[in-house]
């Protein structure tokens, strides 16, 4: 994206194996070249549609520029653009905006939202599971949080340990695969449980005691293995309904450090996930992302039905930066948590490390600790922290009024 005073930008978009069914479309081209994922068609929609109709307009009127964007697109879905030209387009608007600005990109977003600017508690995946492992096992992710650490390169010190030791655990084992899409460890295991026996034991070989200063993270992605209202958990050969499915992750919540939960119930299941806040929403935070779909709308639906305490914020969910932060101000509002997201098929993209600490998000969830185009992101925030200081971390003391704190502080046991 050029502006006319000579500065430049440029988004890229990602894409997900996991996906909510009323999230943006990434428009493909189907056919044989390159196996059908081919992205001409969605070239062309910012050639000769999107470029054309911006052509004129201020980079700095971000909402502006979305609404232009989305008046040549009226489907839910974005699906004669494609989501994947809107949401590049709006992100290298955002990018040449700041470079105008003569601003870094999370302050440029800072400024322009009115939000302050926090580094971010990232959420990184030790095994990975569900789509973005074959399905080697359901549950889709296995993440440590390190919510106990005083900077951010304290957590990835932290992390690092416990990904290798669950590796090296692993290995010793002979259940060690290889690495899943989002470069956590590909898993053979004989059960879901077994993964979390083996993400305590990794915590408790580096030293740490689990639930202390390092807890347990995860992604269920209850819509991948849910089939008319039934859970089956094909690894364990079992089959149940929505109540046996929060009975069996209430009993994991019992009895590993788990602090935070992912669609726990399938995306079409309010009155499950109103059930599930219900009885542990005081416990863990429980994230809506296929569920809520980074749709600002549905944000205010879930929190008007006490559904969910927090919100997954994918800009390409959405399809612009404008409707992502307007899902991240309908969290606010609703008294939700918003965790910025990277997607299984990610890039070397770094804008959402920007966004997190731009909008003062508080978490960041990329991936694993491998993989250059996670890395890319949790270097990015190492590098936004040798500008805005380590103090601007949101871990340690200043989460003592944040749902860790009153977990830690012993006033949720």
């Amino acid at each position: 994206m050029g502006l006319a005073c000579g500065h430049f930008g440029r988004g890229i978009a990602p894409s997900g194996a996991s996906r909510g069914t009323r999230e943006a479309i990434d428009l493909r081209d189907g056919g044989k070249a390159l196996r059908g994922m081919d992205v001409q068609r969605a070239l062309t929609s910012v050639q000769d549609s999107i470029a054309p109709a911006l052509l004129g307009h201020n980079a700095t009127d971000q909402a502006g520029i979305d609404a232009t964007i989305l008046a040549l697109d009226p489907s839910p879905l974005k699906d004669v653009l494609g989501g994947n030209a809107t949401v590049a387009t709006s992100m290298a608007v955002l990018h040449a905006a700041a470079a105008a600005a003569r601003k870094p990109l999370w302050r440029h977003i800072a400024d322009h939202y009115g939000q302050t600017p926090t580094l971010p508690l990232p959420e990184i995946q030790i095994f990975g599971g569900g789509a973005h492992a074959g399905r080697r096992v359901d549950i889709q992710d296995f993440m440590v949080m390190v919510p106990g650490a005083k900077t951010f390169d304290e957590v990835m010190e932290v992390t690092s340990e416990v990904y290798f030791a669950a590796g090296a655990i692993m290995k010793q084992k002979g259940r060690l695969a290889g690495v899943a899409d989002e470069g956590g460890w590909w898993p053979i295991f004989d059960s879901n449980e077994e993964a979390l026996e083996t993400l305590t034991l990794a915590i408790e070989k580096v030293g740490e005691k689990p639930g202390d200063r390092v807890v347990i993270s995860l992604d269920v992605a209850a819509s991948e293995f849910c089939t008319d209202g039934r859970y089956r958990l094909a690894l364990e050969d079992r089959d149940m309904g929505a109540d046996g499915l929060i009975d069996l992750l209430g009993t994991w919540i019992d009895s590993y450090p788990i602090a935070s939960i992912e669609d726990p119930v399938s995306e079409d299941d309010p009155a499950g996930m109103a059930k599930f806040t219900r009885r542990f929403g005081a416990r863990v935070q429980i994230i809506g992302d296929d569920y809520l779909v980074t749709n600002a709308k549905l944000v205010t639906e879930a929190a008007a039905q006490k559904a969910c305490n927090a919100v997954l914020i994918k800009v390409n969910q959405a399809g612009t930066i404008t409707e992502g932060v307007d899902a991240f101000k309908a969290a606010n509002a609703a008294g939700y948590r918003s965790v910025v997201s990277a997607r299984s098929g990610e890039t070397e993209d770094v804008t959402i490390s920007h966004l997190a600490t731009g909008l003062g998000a508080g978490q960041l969830k990329v991936g694993s600790f491998t993989r250059s185009e996670r890395m890319a992101k949790w270097n990015e925030c190492l590098r936004i922290q040798d500008t805005l200081g380590r103090d601007a971390f949101v871990g340690g003391a200043p989460l003592a009024n944040t749902w860790w704190g009153r977990k830690n502080n012993g006033e949720q046991r």
